[in-house]
Parts: structure tokens; C-alpha cells; sequence
């Protein structure tokens, strides 16, 4: 579907039980440009979102029968790169690290603002929709073992494919960008994040745990991927 000016709307799938909250939510996506389509159970929501026909997913935690952590549980298993948004109940940092954990994007606490809703979206969207391909394939970024295509989204460590989330793709990209040197935190979550680091956002860490599991080890036995103490991380060259 296409609006007025010519541009694909992004098809937004929104999971959550609370009917009401669906439809307010959206009519507002929809005014705000996007397509919108409200599912109030988990079974039909991972059934929509593995369809391949959304942009992004927005999926509650607290639902009954599925709930939003065994809904991306199965997702993830089939699907690593559709970008999804977690609603959380606020204050609740066991389910929004486990959902991060399983490849969530990003969340947020319940109750929210359909405007912070939609920043979220947006700032998930532009970290993670590919650029248009060019006719002269750009160079890759290479750091020790490590090489990135950022036009194709492709990583290979030590030769072989990496599978990561979008999120974890971004991440990457920064720390490999800036190899040798120390990124703040600050800077993973603008840059990486498309948002300021709230306070006591766990995000950069849990994402970044998730890399290190998946690089694994050098054969010194340290990660790639170093924590430097109050100043942020740092992707070590060999």
C-alpha cells in the first residue's frame, strides 16, 4: 500500500489483548502514516508475523495462552531479521531482558505514549531498513578475524556467517567502525539504538552479551568484544 506522496507504507503488526488499546493504537499509527493491523493473541500474532507481510512487530509480554516472550520464542526461531518491539510492564527487568535475549530490537514499558510508541518504531525502522543498493558493491570493514558488508548486512567471523538480529548487526557495525578504540555507551545507543541511553538501560549489555556468545572466544581466551570499566566497549584488533 502507498501513500498519497508515492511512498510504501510500513505494515505494522501490533500484538496485545487489550482490544482497546489496539485500536487506539492503531488509529493512530495509521494517522501517522503507517499500515496497522491489531492481533489480540499470541498463536495468531506468531502466525502473522512469520506471513512475511510487516515492516515491523510491536508484541505485548503479558498476554494469556502465548504469552510475548513464547510468541518470540518462536519467531526467532524461524525469523531473525524481522525488527520487533517489546511491550513491557514497566519496572519489570526480567522480561525485558529475556526478551532481548530472544532478539527483541528494543521495548517499551507499558504504560506508553502512542507518540513514544511510534519514535521507537521509527528509530528501529531507520536502523535497520537496508539502503538501496548501489552499482559498485561497497568495500567491507574488516577487524582481526572479522568482516562486515553494512550494504548487504552480512557478517563472517573466521570465515564462516554470522547470524545476528538487526540490532546486533548495528552494534557490530559501530564497534568494528571504531575498532581499536573505546565506544561509550552513549554512543552504541545513538548510533546503534537511534535513541539517547535512558537511565538504567540494560539494552547495550544484554545485545552485546548475546555477540560475545555468539564470536565466542580468541584463542587467548578473551572475547573480541571488551568491557572497558566505566568508559563502554571496545572491539579489540588482532
Amino acid at each position: 500500500m502507498a501513500s498519497a506522496a508515492g511512498a510504501v507504507m510500513t505494515r505494522v503488526l501490533l500484538v496485545d489483548d487489550d482490544l482497546e488499546l489496539g485500536e487506539m493504537l492503531t488509529e493512530y499509527l495509521e494517522r501517522e502514516g503507517f499500515e496497522a493491523t491489531a492481533v489480540p493473541d499470541g498463536e495468531t500474532g506468531v502466525h502473522q508475523a512469520l506471513s512475511g507481510e510487516y515492516g515491523i512487530l510491536v508484541l505485548d509480554v503479558m498476554m494469556p495462552g502465548l504469552n510475548g516472550i513464547e510468541a518470540l520464542r518462536r519467531i526467532r526461531a524461524q525469523d531473525r531479521r524481522l525488527p520487533v518491539l517489546m511491550l513491557t510492564a514497566r519496572g519489570d527487568d526480567v522480561d525485558r531482558i529475556v526478551g532481548l535475549e530472544l532478539g527483541a530490537d528494543d521495548y517499551v514499558p507499558k504504560p506508553c505514549s502512542p507518540r513514544e510508541l511510534v519514535a521507537r518504531i521509527r528509530a528501529i525502522l531507520r536502523r535497520t531498513q537496508m539502503p538501496a543498493p548501489s552499482t559498485a558493491s561497497s568495500a567491507p570493514l574488516t577487524a582481526g578475524a572479522l568482516t562486515l558488508w553494512s550494504e548487504r548486512r552480512h557478517v563472517e567471523w573466521r570465515g564462516q556467517p554470522l547470524e545476528l538480529t538487526s540490532t546486533e548487526f548495528n552494534l557490530l557495525e559501530v564497534l568494528v567502525r571504531h575498532a581499536g578504540r573505546v565506544v561509550s555507551k552513549q554512543e552504541l545507543s545513538q548510533q546503534a539504538l537511534g535513541r539517547p541511553l535512558a537511565r538504567y538501560d540494560r539494552s547495550i549489555d544484554v545485545h552485546l552479551s548475546s555477540i560475545r556468545h555468539k564470536l565466542g572466544l580468541d584463542d587467548d581466551g578473551r572475547s573480541p568484544i571488551q568491557t572497558v570499566r566505566g568508559l563502554g566497549y571496545q572491539f579489540v584488533r588482532e
